[in-house]
């Protein structure tokens, strides 16, 4: 009896782990995990395509200089032929916008250094003093690790390419070299401009984060549709624009021809009044009087303003009347 029990323990044991292996196996076999491992794999091919895509386009820009590589990355992470691989991007982005906005994330980092320095530090007191040799000595590694130059170097490469990216599609959109994407980013802008009154700065984050995702998705799903609506769009416009063109034509030339009748006018005009002043004698020109402060000189014959010497007449004297009479 006491063989038997023992041996019926240890069949019971083995049982068990029979049972939890074959529990295993058919949970690791299953369906659901052999779709977990199909779904990591292609997964991983997406990023692995995502990575390949990194290449410099073809297409230079307007000005003939090359665009970066983050051109093309962006271009096959936003088209969805990576459905997985955008899916998670969107995901992370989003993520990060509600972690900025609901979590203290500099106070959290704080917070996670001083409680991991203290572990260290007290793990390695306690070390020194209980056994006479620091625990965290004993776990730090013999080389401390350092950043490769080449890592350092495709890091730095990568963001300057990155910055790049940014700087050249700024100006892109600014001069205009798409007309349609600078209409966009224009009423982009015209939009946050008042929805920024009312809508917070991480919702504005939120939202241009969708629209960047998602509609690239929206044209390629109904492609054939915005195409025909957007070359009616275009039809129309040019029509408009050919008509503004032929009648400004128009009034341009009449403007012309009207202003080429009025010069010839005044052109004729002018040269009969230089004419006729050539063919008219000159008048003497008198030269003007000078004020100065001698009377005038008479002008004319000096005699005919002589005035008569009139005859000095003696004066008649009186008879003397003799003093004693004759």
């Amino acid at each position: 009896m006491a063989d038997t029990a023992p041996a019926a323990n240890g069949g019971s044991v083995d049982t068990l782990k029979g049972n939890a292996q074959a529990a295993y196996d058919q949970i690791a076999n299953g369906p659901v995990a052999q779709n977990v491992r199909d779904q990591s794999a292609k997964t991983s091919s997406e990023f692995s395509n995502l990575a390949a895509a990194r290449q410099t386009p073809s297409q230079p820009a307007a000005t003939g200089q090359p665009l970066t590589h983050y051109h093309s990355f962006f271009s096959e992470l936003l088209s969805w032929n990576n459905p997985r691989a955008s899916g998670i991007a969107f995901a992370s982005v989003v993520s990060f916008i509600f972690a900025v906005r609901y979590l203290d994330v500099i106070r959290y980092a704080f917070k996670l250094t001083w409680m991991a320095l203290g572990v260290t530090i007290l793990a390695e007191v306690a070390g020194k003093t209980i056994l006479s040799n620091g625990l965290a000595s004993q776990l730090r590694p013999r080389k401390y690790y350092t950043i490769p130059r080449d890592t350092l170097d495709a890091l730095i490469g990568d963001v300057h390419e990155l910055v790049n990216f940014f700087v050249i599609e700024a100006q892109r959109v600014f001069f205009a070299e798409n007309v349609w994407a600078s209409t966009a980013v224009a009423l982009s802008a015209f939009l946050s401009y008042y929805l920024v009154k009312i809508v917070p700065y991480w919702g504005l984050a939120l939202i241009a984060t969708t629209i960047t995702f998602f509609a690239p998705l929206i044209y390629t799903s109904n492609q054939e549709l915005i195409d025909h609506h957007l070359k009616q769009a275009s039809d129309v416009v040019n029509s408009q624009t050919e008509q503004l063109r032929s009648v400004a034509s128009k009034h341009t030339a009449q403007a012309t021809e009207i202003t080429k009748q009025y010069v010839g006018d005044y052109t004729a005009k002018a040269q009969d009044m230089i004419r006729g002043r050539t063919a008219s004698p000159e008048a003497p020109v008198k030269p003007a009087p000078q004020e100065t402060d001698f009377p005038a000189a008479p002008q004319g014959d000096f005699a005919k303003h002589e005035e008569p010497v009139l005859e000095k007449k003696e004066p008649v004297k009186a008879e003397e009347e003799p003093l004693i009479a004759a």
